[in-house]
């Protein structure tokens, strides 16, 4: 892996001094990790389709010299992304038809998720939602005035997912503000956050973010994204202890991946290092057909047969549940293995 000292970083501590120095050139990419220059062509066309972004301490742990590194292959544009794939789409999950009102998407019962931002840290190059019209669905144009009114005329609502985008982004200020409206939802319990932040930019779990959270009302859940174990280095675990430690749930979801995860190995390893940093394994989802990402498609059968391995392998508390979501289905559809 490459220290981070070695890396031009902006030194700051701050974590929006961190996000504005991330990497966003394929060229610097590769320098950085010394890969050959072959590459550049196909990542360039790919990068004017869906973006490179990869904050810089997410990078220096990757294995230089490798083309393969299972953390590189998430986030390295590839000019297999522009081969159209029969099945994959723009929305593979049906969240267009799922909105409520703007940035409001109510699949399931009990919980609704809300769109606060189309920004990440980092763009995942199998991301389901890499085609979704951000500027259209976007509720916090009006202080999600139309979001709240949606929530307080739901009483069976008890739970609000925040993402994205992804949530932490937005500035603690923001986040604070739409915590303290919807806690005078009467009926909201929980507030769960799915984002990525915690892992690629552990610099983002600081005393502001804490802070809110631990006055909040409502019981926090928070939801990160793992996919290897390699992506949990001291910085993450010590980032996800404070998390715990104030109080917040911590849950993983990863998604199975071609050439990244595909093995039980790998996730007996992403589980064990999950739960040492205090975080509980909960779902593998199969692959999400997005338009640009079969080549991380793993087949069903052999997704299967890894989970039977990896069911071997580790105690039953350490297993994600292996599902796939399915549009218009009413929960997360289970894998039966």
């Amino acid at each position: 892996m490459i220290p981070v000292s070695a890396l031009p970083l902006n030194t700051a501590s701050d974590w929006q001094a961190a996000l504005r120095s991330a990497i966003r050139d394929p060229r610097e990419l590769l320098v950085l990790l010394g890969l050959p220059e072959t590459l550049l062509e196909a990542a360039c066309a790919a990068a004017e389709d869906f973006r490179l972004l990869a904050p810089r301490g997410y990078v220096a742990r990757m294995r230089p010299g490798d083309p393969h590194d299972p953390l590189l292959l998430q986030v390295l544009p590839q000019g297999r992304e522009l081969i159209a794939a029969s099945g994959y789409v723009s929305d593979p999950v049906g969240d267009l038809a799922a909105e409520a009102t703007p940035g409001v998407l109510h699949k399931y019962h009990g919980r609704v998720l809300l769109i606060t931002t189309g920004a990440c840290a980092v763009h995942c190059r199998y991301c389901f939602r890499r085609h979704f019209p951000y500027s259209a669905s976007n509720p916090a144009r009006d202080t999600w005035r139309e979001a709240l009114e949606y929530l307080h005329a739901h009483p069976e609502v008890e739970e609000v997912i925040l993402s994205g985008g992804d949530p932490l982004v937005l500035d603690d200020d923001k986040l604070a503000a739409l915590a303290g409206e919807l806690e005078h939802v009467p009926h909201l319990r929980r507030l769960r956050l799915h984002t990525r932040l915690p892992i690629v930019l552990p610099e983002r779990i600081d005393d502001a973010l804490l802070g809110w959270m631990h006055r909040s009302r409502l019981q926090i859940v928070c939801v990160v994204h793992a996919n290897h174990a390699n992506e949990l280095d001291d910085s993450v675990e010590r980032a996800l202890r404070r998390l715990r430690d104030g109080g917040v749930e911590l849950l993983n979801q990863s998604v199975l991946l071609r050439a990244v995860n595909d093995s039980a190995q790998a996730l007996e390893r992403l589980s064990e290092r999950l739960f040492a940093c205090g975080v509980l394994p909960y779902y593998l989802h199969l692959l999400d057909p997005v338009a640009g990402a079969a080549h991380f498609h793993v087949d069903d059968s052999e997704a299967r047969a890894i989970m039977q391995e990896l069911r071997s392998r580790l105690s039953g508390y350490l297993v994600p549940r292996l599902v796939r979501e399915e549009p218009g289905a009413p929960a997360k559809t289970p894998a039966i293995y």
